[in-house]
């Protein structure tokens, strides 16, 4: 079922994320990591759906997402990327995505990070975000998205890892068996993963070799 909402508040969180926060439709329900397909209400944009996680809470009287924009061609997020208060926005109900199924190690590559964002709040919420880990991988330290809310995260173990920088400030990576084994401590805990399709194949490898079970292995499937 689709359901129109306007978007109440646009504003940048990196030089190319943008969060919406937008309207909640009476009765309208998801669990963190849970996202949903979304259209523009714009001639000639109302079939271009594309699927966006919810990265406010369930609790939160608006809806929220935080979405990557490429401006190299006249897409779906570039068109996003114009859009402010007052525009209107299509959405389906919410379905599964990534689900929390217990303590562990979340690993984010870039936009990846966006199902990660709404469980790690829910356990900052509810005081119970000790004990896991993010491992969050991007190409410059700009583009870390919502590098303040990790940072500040109580409870929260941070490792940030930037492939084109010096290895000074933060860890070079990449973040393959190597790293991996050197970084990701116990692996028979729950591992989280969620990034270009590549980088989850090859993770997921890595953590099955290095002794990770395929049942604690979490991603969209």
């Amino acid at each position: 079922m689709a359901h129109r909402v306007k978007i109440l508040e646009a504003e940048n969180v990196t030089h190319n994320v943008r969060r919406f926060r937008f309207e909640r439709p009476d009765g309208y329900a998801f669990v963190p990591g849970q996202a949903t397909e979304v259209s523009i209400d714009q001639d000639g944009w109302r079939e271009e759906k594309r699927p966006f996680t919810f990265t406010g809470l369930s609790q939160w009287p608006d809806l929220e997402f935080t979405i990557k924009t490429y401006t190299d061609h006249d897409g779906v997020t570039n068109r996003l990327a114009t859009l402010g208060p007052g525009d209107a926005l299509l959405i389906d109900d919410p379905w599964g995505t990534i689900e929390y199924k217990g303590k562990g190690t979340f690993i984010a590559g870039g936009a990846g990070i966006t199902p990660f964002i709404a469980i790690l709040r829910d356990l900052a919420d509810r005081k119970a975000v000790a004990g896991h880990r993010l491992i969050f991988t991007n190409r410059t330290e700009d583009d870390i998205i919502l590098r303040d809310l990790w940072e500040k995260m109580p409870g929260l173990e941070h490792l940030f890892v930037v492939t084109r920088g010096d290895g000074k400030t933060f860890p070079a990576g990449p973040v393959d068996k190597a790293f991996l084994r050197d970084h990701a401590g116990d692996f028979g805990q729950h591992f989280y993963v969620c990034g270009p399709d590549k980088m989850v194949a090859d993770i997921n490898a890595a953590l099955t070799e290095l002794g990770a079970a395929a049942t604690n292995l979490v991603f969209e499937r």
